[in-house]
């Protein structure tokens, strides 16, 4: 191997790990149980995860859409929308401080909050 070729392998291998730890850490579950349901910054909810009943929760918009939220055995998530291209119902439930369940026709964000 020619000394050019071991010095693009060296940097491929630490561009792998540095965004594999990257990844780890992002990825990561939430330390908190707090979550806030946010639109245009004006906190709708709160809920404590760990104490928080199964509920759903209907959001509806001046424009007629609407998103329904759903806490089920201490996990939150969207569980329906009526945007075009449902990213927030495909997200799944929220499980990382770091990646919040958003959906952008509605400005909605679900998130692990401090209080």
């Amino acid at each position: 191997m020619t000394k050019g070729v071991k010095i693009i392998l060296i940097c491929v291998i630490v561009v792998f790990a540095v965004s594999a730890a990257i990844s780890l850490y992002m990825l990561r579950p939430a330390d908190s149980k707090m979550v806030s349901v946010i639109r245009d910054n004006e906190v709708l909810y709160s809920f404590d995860l760990s104490t928080a009943e199964n509920q759903t929760i209907r959001i509806d918009y001046e424009d007629g859409g609407y998103n329904i939220v759903e806490i089920e055995n201490g996990e939150i998530r969207i569980s329906e929308a009526d945007c075009p291209d449902k990213t927030c119902v495909k997200t799944g439930t929220l499980k990382s401080e770091e990646i919040p369940v958003v959906c952008l026709p509605h400005h909605l964000i679900l998130r692990f909050s401090d209080k």
